[in-house]
């Protein structure tokens, strides 16, 4: 790899790597065992998507579904009737959401690609959603994260997210950005104050921003230790 800094994407890419280095997890790994007792692995949808469609009355349109994983979100959204394009840099993950996808007669175009270099129409899609991706990206990484989230939604389209609860019991780092890079470490996912979720998307009108409801168990995914937070996108922005 070139160690020399000639503009913005090297710096970009020399943090990225920093970080890298002391990361030990490996989704390939995580996903190759399916019986793991973990919660999301079940293939239910979030409660807080389900209620965005139902209560909130979201019409079926185009949605793209960052870090898909296992594809239980994107399952979901299609049989609602919409047009669903999800991502993810996990094989093992997108062979189970299609596996997913195939059994209930569903068209899901599931894309393997890291979600910076998925292409992405301009203000293509009605719903961007986001479950538990945005706490795994480093904050050098955030302003991408917010140009990509701006550039696919339509004017008067929804950005929805899960990210983790500062402290919460499924994860949530209380370290500041600065000590992102201090540690040269995520610690396994950064946790976030509502307040702090409502500063990052201010150019987004929130819609409802909450705790996800525990509700396992019920057909549906829902967990305390992660925000719900449903936003629009301005006509004008």
């Amino acid at each position: 790899m070139k160690e020399t800094i000639a503009d913005m994407n090297d710096i970009l890419l020399m943090l990225d790597q920093l970080i890298l280095e002391e990361k030990k997890f490996n989704w390939e790994d995580f996903y190759s065992d399916r019986n793991r007792n973990v919660p999301f692995f079940l293939n239910h949808p979030d409660e807080n998507l389900v209620s965005y469609c139902n209560d909130f009355k979201l019409s079926p349109g185009h949605a793209l579904d960052l870090g898909c994983g296992p594809g239980r979100n994107a399952v979901f959204l299609a049989e609602a009737g919409w047009q669903v394009t999800a991502a993810d840099t996990s094989v093992k993950a997108l062979e189970w959401g299609r596996e997913r996808a195939q059994e209930r007669g569903l068209a899901v175009n599931f894309v393997n690609q890291n979600i910076f270099h998925v292409e992405v129409d301009p203000h293509s899609f009605d719903l961007v959603y986001d479950s538990g991706c945005f706490h795994h990206i480093p904050p050098h990484r955030r302003l991408d994260y917010l140009q990509l989230v701006n550039r696919a939604v339509k004017p008067g389209g929804y950005f929805a997210l899960t990210c983790f609860v500062t402290g919460g019991e499924l994860g949530g780092s209380p370290q500041s950005d600065w000590d992102v890079y201090r540690n040269r470490s995520l610690q396994g996912g950064l946790g976030f104050s509502s307040e702090r979720i409502l500063e990052i998307f201010h150019d987004f009108k929130c819609i409802e921003i909450r705790k996800m409801k525990d509700c396992q168990g019920t057909g549906q995914f829902g967990s305390s230790s992660l925000w719900a937070a449903l936003f629009k996108k301005p006509e004008h922005l």
